[in-house]
């Protein structure tokens, strides 16, 4: 058997190699189907299907199942919780002894940098991403370090000596592996900090995330370093909670327990003091979820996208496979004069398929070994569709050993599916056949199936037209949405005075500085400063409620600015005012809110202005009066609609808010928006510079230009439509180019019959128009299966499509010409080849 087999594939190369322009076409025909599901399933297995590279993953228990990020407080609105107190988390720690170990992570460090600065060196200041850990976060799970050691329970307590640990990747890149990095001192957000160790290579935190933290420290060291009030704060959830379960331990009865005690913790807060809030106690419950890929908010973000994109190269796969079906059978055709001369000398028909299937299972290998090079290539352009700009993205666009099985199995697969077919009409031969001279018949053109795989190929790949034309214009729509604001010549510096050292008291006279200092730099006309900016990842809700009216149970997003924010961002003020120079911190509190806010919060007609409005509660005293109302600008998503937002001036507090000012976290501005006269490309020095003159640690945490911000916000329906075109353009090339090899072989099988009709006076317009009926039929038949695949398809995406909710009649008459222009030239090629023929010529082939 072994013998046979090697002697079969050795038979298999020669014959690949005796035919170099088949096996090239089939070649990279199937490597282009093979590669691209090879890349995209390089990203699912990253993203969706990877553990964290962390000891016995299977044993880890997450507490939650939702991303629920950052700071919280108040109660979800389906009670079901996956963020919590430090207190809750520490009697957790102590009262379930079915965890061997109980974890806790910061739930927002993305949005929380840190500004580190080595002491010793002559290097500026930079904003890297560190997270706050618990101490036994390392030990639960699992892991050894690279260097040095890690965090442990005793470095996680007030008072102890400040530690971090630096991740293996930023001791590499920035550092270059230097051992002296370990014991040494490093500044971190003005403080001085011990590195204790180097984290294991390879580890990349508790989530996968295209910004994976840089340092790791304890979370008793957060009030110090990060001037975070809400560490202690039984009313503000921040923590993510993962263990490590004991064996045999059922997971039912646990979250059953788990949910009891977090209602008892929960107990001791304020916000569940009052009537209401003891009844909405008394639904609070926690769902325990497998925690060995971690916190999975990136996979909750990317997995629609990704299993779209896995459907699609499979249809593209699928194309590829009928063309090469085609191409076996055209060649098996072509070798039934040799099968039948094996059939006539004894050869079994079992055994001639054995051999073609080897031929094909050899051909698909190698086309299995080019797609390796497609999918290494293709998973880095994925990579940088999905994650523009950054850098240390925790997924590598090596084939890894999954990948490799995966691209071996698919090649395995195809060989055998797609190949059985055209072995066994080969092999299926008359040995009389043989001895034959002559096969002139009128009737010896392409076979049903031949037939039937191209009308596969034309109604998958109107499937894919049509689905590329509805993301771009998904895409176009969402990019041409009325966002309210003006981008043009606008830049993004952003900042973060708590990691520069500042207190609240401080930040009011920062301000004044900066907006001084910038509007100094020549060309600069307005100097917005603000908590975040339209079109940007952020946002801080709370609950709202207009004075005299009753409690809707709604909330607003609440933007915290100066006076020349809503100018800075091309924000139109509609009615009253917009904040102004004299909004100082001793004057009264106003606010300007949105039209949304006063669709939602006022009847029609009512005159908001001069109204009060505050947190919801039976003793509302409308903090705010409200001064003046906005244009619906877009903040967050381009797809969030009726957005009730209010706008704050930056140093204001309501006079409800008891707390000290050392504790309001609002203070504290997160960009800096710069308006100039005309573009300027050195805007990020010049902002470097200035904000580095007025403190070395006030350092650029990000800049951007509007526009491009903008664009980020867009880049998942950008990767999908742009992906949805490629796929679709490849899959139109193969049907086109199967189209072509029928027609072509069906020209060539009937050469003789041609020629006769051409002898008995047929024309060439006749001849052309005989063949390309016989093409187009078939690209219609395509159309007639694919376009009501395509209307019944769109339903399975309507969910990531903006305001499309069917096909389109101008996409779907795109889609249908393209198609048909194609199938047209596909056919007119052979077809002229065939009204070229000499009758005479024709008549003696045989």
């Amino acid at each position: 058997m072994i013998g046979d087999l090697i002697h079969d594939v050795r038979y298999s190369l020669r014959q690949l190699r005796k035919t170099p322009g088949f096996t090239v076409t089939a070649v990279l025909t199937l490597a282009l189907g093979i590669g691209a599901n090879a890349a995209i399933f390089t990203l699912v297995h990253a993203v969706l299907l990877k553990n964290l590279p962390v000891a016995d993953p299977k044993s880890l228990i997450r507490l939650g199942d939702t991303n629920d990020c950052c700071v919280n407080g108040g109660s979800p609105d389906d009670y079901n919780y996956a963020l919590f107190p430090t207190e809750t988390y520490l009697q957790l720690k102590k009262s379930v002894p079915e965890f061997q170990e109980l974890a806790a992570m910061q739930a927002g460090f993305g949005y929380r940098p840190i500004i580190v600065r080595r002491d010793g060196t002559q290097g500026e200041a930079r904003s890297v991403m560190g997270e706050f850990v618990s101490g036994n976060y390392f030990h639960t799970f699992g892991l050894r370090p690279q260097a040095g050691r890690l965090i442990a329970d005793p470095d996680d307590v007030i008072g102890a000596p400040m530690v971090a640990v630096m991740s293996y990747e930023t001791w590499q890149r920035d550092h270059a592996g230097d051992p002296s990095v370990v014991g040494s001192t490093f500044w971190i957000n003005t403080k001085a900090v011990t590195i204790a160790g180097i984290a294991p290579k390879g580890f990349y935190g508790d989530r996968l995330s295209s910004t994976p933290p840089d340092f790791y420290l304890p979370i008793e060291s957060m009030p110090v370093l990060q001037n975070a009030p809400f560490v202690h704060d039984p009313d503000r959830r921040w923590l993510y909670l993962v263990g490590r379960v004991k064996p045999g331990v059922a997971m039912s009865p646990l979250q059953q327990k788990l949910s009891a005690l977090i209602r008892q913790s929960f107990a001791t807060s304020g916000y569940f003091s009052s009537d209401q809030g003891k009844l909405l106690l008394a639904k609070a419950h926690v769902v325990l979820t497998p925690g060995g890929a971690g916190i999975q908010n990136m996979q909750d973000e990317y997995k629609s996208n990704l299993k779209l994109l896995m459907t699609i190269s499979g249809l593209v796969l699928l194309i590829a496979c009928a063309n090469i079906a085609n191409l076996l059978l055209v060649r098996g055709m072509a070798r039934r004069a040799e099968m039948s001369v094996r059939t006539a000398l004894g050869a079994m028909r079992g055994r001639i398929v054995r051999q073609l299937l080897t031929e094909s299972i050899v051909l698909a290998g190698l086309s299995g070994l080019a797609g390796l090079i497609v999918a290494y290539a293709g998973t880095r352009m994925l990579l940088m569709m999905a994650f523009p700009g950054a850098e240390g993205v925790p997924i590598d666009a090596s084939p890894s050993g999954n990948v490799l099985l995966f691209a071996c199995g698919l090649s395995l697969l195809t060989g055998i599916v797609f190949g059985v077919a055209p072995a066994w009409i080969a092999a299926s031969v008359n040995p009389a056949d043989a001895l034959r001279t002559g096969t002139r018949t009128t009737s010896t053109g392409a076979s049903l199936l031949q037939r039937g795989l191209v009308v596969l190929q034309a109604a998958l790949s109107l499937v894919l037209l049509v689905g590329a034309g509805l993301f771009s214009q998904s895409l176009n729509k969402l990019q041409h949405i009325d966002l309210k604001l003006n981008s043009k010549n606008r830049y993004i510096v952003h900042i973060n005075p708590q990691a520069a050292g500042y207190s609240q008291a401080q930040v009011e006279a920062l301000y004044r500085t900066m907006e001084d200092q910038f509007h100094a730099l020549p060309g600069v006309k307005k100097v917005g400063i603000t908590t975040y900016t339209p079109m940007e990842d952020d946002n801080w809700g709370e609950g709202v409620q207009v004075q005299g009216q009753p409690d809707l149970h709604t909330g607003a997003s609440f933007v915290k600015a100066n006076a020349e924010y809503f100018d800075s961002v091309g924000t139109h003020v509609l009615m009253g005012r917009g904040i102004g120079v004299q909004d100082t911190s001793t004057a009264p509190t106003v606010a300007i809110v949105n039209q949304s806010f006063v669709k939602k919060f006022f009847k029609t007609g009512e005159y908001p202005i001069g109204r009060h409005f505050g947190s919801p509660g039976p003793q509302s005293n409308g903090d705010f009066e409200i001064v003046g109302v906005v244009d619906d600008t877009a903040y967050t998503s381009a797809r969030w609609k009726d957005h009730q937002m209010a706008f704050v001036p930056i140093m204001q507090r309501p006079a409800s808010d008891k707390q000290p000012i050392e504790k309001d976290e609002s203070l504290y501005a997160g960009a800096i928006v710069l308006q100039t006269n005309q573009p300027m490309n050195d805007m990020e020095s010049m902002a470097r510079k200035t904000l580095a003159g007025i403190n070395p640690n006030l350092t650029v945490v990000k800049f951007q230009t509007f526009d491009q911000q903008i664009a980020d916000r867009f880049t998942e329906e950008r990767m999908i439509a742009q992906l949805m075109s490629l796929f679709g353009a490849l899959a139109l090339l193969l049907a086109t180019l199967g189209l072509y090899g029928v027609t072509a072989y069906t020209v060539a099988r009937r050469t003789s019959e041609i020629g006769i009709r051409m002898a008995l006076g047929a024309d060439r317009s006749s001849v052309v128009a005989m063949v390309m009926r016989g093409a187009m039929l078939q690209t219609l038949i395509g159309l007639a299966i694919g376009i009501p695949i395509a209307l019944l398809s769109v339903r399975l995406v309507k969910a990531q499509l903006y305001e499309v909710t069917g096909v389109d009649a101008g996409v779907l008459m795109i889609a249908t010409l393209t198609l048909a222009i194609a199938a047209g030239l596909a056919g007119l090629i052979p077809a002229r080849r065939a009204a070229s023929t000499n009758p005479m010529q024709a008549l003696r082939m045989e």
